[in-house]
C-alpha cells in the first residue's frame, strides 16, 4: 500500500507528462513549418486553378499558421505515437508488447492514407461541387485564402485521425477495455456523434459536405467493430480482488494473467 499512494493521481501525471511533450514537439515543428508555409499553401491550391486572395490584414498570416500546423501535426506523428504506445503497453502481455513496432507503422499508414485519400477523393468532390455551382450561375469564383486553408486544413486533419479509429477500437477490444458487442450496441449513438461532429468542423455545414465527412466516418466505424471482432477478447470482470505478485506485469496485463 505504500507503494501505490494514489494511483490515479499517477496516471493523470504520467498523461500530462506525455501530452507536454506532444505539445512541445508540435510546437517546435510548427514553427520550422512555418518558413515552408508558402509552398504548402500552393500545393493544397491545386484543385482549385484560380488564384487565391486576401480580404483581411492578418487572414494571410492565418492561413500560413494554419498549414504549418497541419504540416506539424504530420512530422510529429512518430512522438504522438510513441506516446500513445507508451499509455496503451501496461496494458499488454508480453507477447502482445512486440507488436510495437509494425503498430507504429501502421499508424503512421493509416494517418496517411487517410490524408491521401481525403486530397484526391473528397477535397476535390467538395471544391468542384460549390465552385460548379457558382459557375452554373454566371458568378465569378474567388475564394478567400483563409476560407480555402481552413477548409482544407480541418477536412485533412479530421481524415487523418479517423483512419486511426479502426486501430484504436481494435486495441481497446485487444486489451478487454471494451468488447466489440458493446461498440455495436453504442452504434447508434456513434453515428449522432459522427453526424454533430461533421456539423460542427465542416465550415458551411452543408448536407453536401457534411455527408462527405460523416459517411466514411461511419464506415470507419464499421471497420473498427470488425477488427474488435476478429482480434478482441472479452473484458475481463473479475480477478481485481485478488493478492498482487509482485513477479506479475503492472497494469491490467496484469490482471489478464491471473
Amino acid at each position: 500500500m505504500d507503494q501505490i499512494v494514489n494511483p490515479l493521481a499517477a496516471h493523470i501525471q504520467t498523461v500530462k507528462r506525455r501530452l507536454i511533450i506532444v505539445g512541445v514537439t508540435i510546437l517546435v515543428c510548427l514553427v520550422g513549418a512555418f518558413s515552408f508555409s508558402g509552398e504548402i499553401v500552393a500545393w493544397l491550391n491545386r484543385p482549385f486553378k484560380n488564384q487565391l486572395a486576401f480580404y483581411g490584414p492578418t487572414e494571410a498570416l492565418f492561413a500560413s499558421i494554419k498549414v504549418s500546423f497541419l504540416a506539424s501535426i504530420i512530422l510529429s506523428l512518430p512522438v504522438i505515437f510513441y506516446q500513445c504506445w507508451k499509455l496503451v503497453e501496461p496494458a499488454l502481455l508480453p507477447k502482445e508488447q512486440r507488436w510495437a513496432i509494425p503498430l507504429f507503422f501502421l499508424a503512421g499508414g493509416l494517418f496517411a492514407l487517410g490524408l491521401v485519400f481525403c486530397n484526391l477523393v473528397i477535397l476535390p468532390l467538395a471544391i468542384d461541387f460549390f465552385v460548379s455551382f457558382g459557375l452554373d450561375r454566371d458568378i465569378t469564383p474567388q475564394l478567400g485564402v483563409g476560407t480555402y486553408i481552413d477548409f482544407n486544413v480541418k477536412f485533412l486533419l479530421v481524415f487523418g485521425w479517423a483512419f486511426e479509429v479502426p486501430l484504436v477500437m481494435t486495441l481497446l477490444a485487444v486489451t478487454g477495455t471494451v468488447s466489440a458487442q458493446r461498440f455495436a450496441q453504442y452504434r447508434k449513438h456513434a453515428i449522432i456523434v459522427i453526424l454533430i461532429l461533421s456539423a460542427v468542423i465542416t465550415p458551411d455545414a452543408t448536407m453536401f459536405t457534411m455527408m462527405l465527412m460523416a459517411v466514411p466516418l461511419m464506415a470507419l466505424y464499421e471497420v473498427g467493430i470488425l477488427g474488435a471482432r476478429l482480434f478482441g477478447r472479452e473484458p475481463d470482470k473479475g480477478g481485481m480482488d485478488l493478492p498482487m505478485d509482485p513477479d506479475m506485469p503492472t497494469g491490467s496485463a496484469g490482471t489478464r494473467t491471473r
